[in-house]
């Protein structure tokens, strides 16, 4: 969150949007339901999800913040 957190603050918008839509939409919520009924883990399958998303979204945030393009957005 605090990665993000920093580009939004930077002024850089657009990018934290689309690594929460990657993040939430594409990736933990297929995730939660795969590991709840496919694998059959249920609600724990749903809990493993979210710190495995949560560490994806971290990571992107972390590699769009070191290549520094948030510093050339105009606000």
């Amino acid at each position: 969150m605090v990665m993000t957190q920093a580009l939004n603050g930077a002024g850089d918008t657009r990018t934290p949007t689309i690594i929460n839509i990657v993040g939430f939409w594409l990736f933990q919520i297929p995730l939660a339901y795969f590991l709840s009924t496919g694998v059959g883990m249920k609600a724990t399958g749903a809990f493993i999800a979210i710190p495995v998303a949560e560490t994806l979204i971290a990571l992107l945030a972390w590699y769009y913040f070191k290549k520094g393009r948030w510093k050339e957005v105009k606000v």
